[in-house]
């Protein structure tokens, strides 16, 4: 537990900071409704772990992808690239962004754990460009890396993150001056026409016996084109509307899809959850995350994407399902899946 990737946790000033959220209370930060973790019961998600996982739960064969060429990003128009997972870099008006980084393929403190997929390798932390602003929703493994932060250090310019995070940054060698630490609600003018606001999501952190005691978010990244949610980690509940209604309609909004199970219902989304969330943010295109690279739940590799295509058809919700490393263009996306995932599913 004293290793560095286990972070800090908030004190001083910061801790004083945060102790006035009113997000904090008792100790804790709080979700806006309760929130258990576990709705079945402990014996019940590890019997359901221990012998009712799909026996696809990770793909037999590599996953298709590309390895990134990042001398190709178009630096005129708007393009995204899918690092697998929760992990993604944009490219918009002029800045590099990129977001809960995770390219030490492993999501787990824990040598050896949580290894991710073959074939979802597509660039490391040395080859990626400059980051102007570097976006944390939450402090857990598979969303924030020790090894890929602690790299690409000298590369970030700002780092977005929500209260309390900061503190592991500061321990990993990241200065004050690059850390944007603030609270749901409140918004940061990052000059050149960008602006960011932390928004509510439904979930928890925590990096060790420590358990939310920094704070998650959710985000709208509004740029001088472009008007994009990030949702992080959340389960389904009322912020989608209320952001919806506050800072709709999006451009694209990038929501978690995988990883989900009835023992944890509050804290991640059912891909019919996902498209009702879309729809209230009013997006206009749907990319789901949080799936295909790392294996955090029972269901087979695939289903989350195969079920939230379906539903986007049947519903005429636009979806983007790109490979993983794929540039994609922002302003030419078709918003039909691709259903890649059916050349290798068994």
């Amino acid at each position: 537990m004293m290793h560095p990737l286990f972070g800090k946790r908030p004190s001083g000033q910061r801790l004083e900071r945060l102790k006035k959220s009113p997000q904090y209370r008792d100790g804790k930060f709080r979700n806006t409704n309760p929130t258990p973790q576990l709705t079945q019961g402990l014996g019940k998600a590890l019997n359901d772990y221990l012998f009712k996982k799909s026996k696809d739960i990770r793909p037999a064969v590599p996953i298709p992808s590309r390895v990134v060429d990042w001398s190709r990003v178009p630096a005129r128009q708007a393009s995204l690239i899918w690092l697998g997972h929760s992990s993604y870099f944009m490219h918009i008006d002029g800045k590099n962004i990129l977001v809960d980084p995770v390219l030490s393929q492993s999501a787990s403190p824990i040598p050896g754990g949580a290894k991710a997929f073959k074939g979802t390798a597509v660039t490391s932390a040395e080859a990626l460009p400059d980051i102007d602003y570097l976006l944390i929703s939450h402090d857990h493994y598979d969303h924030m890396d020790y090894q890929t932060l602690k790299k690409i250090r000298s590369k970030v310019g700002k780092v977005i993150c929500g209260l309390g995070v900061g503190a592991h940054l500061e321990y990993w060698g990241y200065s004050a001056a690059q850390i944007i630490e603030k609270d749901w609600w409140e918004q940061a003018d990052l000059g050149d026409g960008f602006k960011i606001t932390y928004t509510p999501a439904r979930h928890f952190s925590g990096r060790s016996i420590w358990s939310s005691n920094t704070l998650w978010t959710s985000y709208v990244l509004q740029s001088p084109s472009k008007n994009i949610y990030l949702g992080g980690d959340s389960g389904y509940d009322v912020h989608f509307a209320e952001i919806g209604q506050k800072f709709g309609p999006f451009d694209l909004a990038i929501l978690e899809n995988g990883q989900y199970d009835k023992s944890w219902k509050y804290i991640h989304m059912q891909p019919e959850e996902v498209i009702q969330a879309a729809k209230e943010l009013k997006a206009k295109m749907l990319f789901p995350v949080h799936s295909s690279k790392f294996v955090l739940a029972n269901h087979a590799w695939y289903e989350p994407l195969e079920r939230i295509s379906r539903l986007s058809e049947a519903q005429h919700v636009p979806l983007l399902t790109p490979l993983i490393g794929e540039i994609i263009d922002m302003e030419s996306v078709t918003g039909k899946p691709s259903f890649w995932w059916e050349k290798i599913k068994s």
